[in-house]
């Protein structure tokens, strides 16, 4: 179990009820693997996380780019899922190939960890990550890519709004090959308008 510590703000996005987004750190190493570890048979045939102490150190690199606030804005941006009553990690959000001027859109991906998976904390994750992309990167657009048959995860994104626009033939490489995914997005005023309406 990691040490309890005071998560880092994230502007006002950050937190839920049960759960905070924060930047991966390098001390999550130790818990982060194995929390793969542990995930192999929930992961399998979906998404390959990093395993090794080597693997998550390149993931810090690339994604632990939302609290460098000098530079460039981020085109890669990694959140971890961490419950409030003991900081463990529930889970892993990423918003890629982030491009900015008239598309102004990235890419979601993310996986939960066995544990708490089905439990709802990533969808209260998922609410959070959603702020972090409208508010503070200020995004139009986020595109999620599943495969057809993880129902679970298309009705995991299709219940935070996120509508299908397509369908992309071997699409993405998992595991070795090449698969077909389906392609749902989420614009920026749908998310508003739906937050609208909970609140109305």
């Amino acid at each position: 179990m990691p040490a309890r510590s005071t998560p880092p703000p994230i502007a006002r996005s950050g937190r839920g009820l049960r759960v905070y987004v924060r930047p991966p750190r390098k001390s999550d190493a130790a818990p982060f693997v194995a929390a793969v570890k542990a995930s192999r048979r929930l992961h399998r045939g979906w998404v390959h996380p990093p395993a090794t102490d080597a693997g998550y150190a390149a993931f810090v690199r690339r994604y632990a780019t939302l609290d460098k606030r000098n530079g460039p804005p981020p085109t890669h941006v990694g959140l971890v899922v961490c419950r409030h009553d003991d900081d463990s990690l529930v889970g892993v959000f990423n918003i890629s190939e982030i491009v900015r001027g008239l598309f102004n859109s990235g890419y979601l991906g993310y996986y939960a960890f066995a544990p708490n998976a089905g439990t709802g904390c990533m969808a209260e994750g998922l609410e959070l990550v959603l702020r972090v992309a409208f508010r503070e990167l200020r995004l139009h657009r986020l595109e999620a890519n599943v495969q057809p048959s993880n129902a679970r995860s298309l009705a995991f994104v299709r219940r935070a709004g996120f509508v299908r626009e397509g369908f992309s033939r071997r699409y993405v490489r998992i595991g070795g090959k090449w698969r077909d995914h389906v392609r749902l997005a989420l614009l920026a005023e749908d998310w508003r308008a739906g937050r609208r309406k909970t609140r109305a």
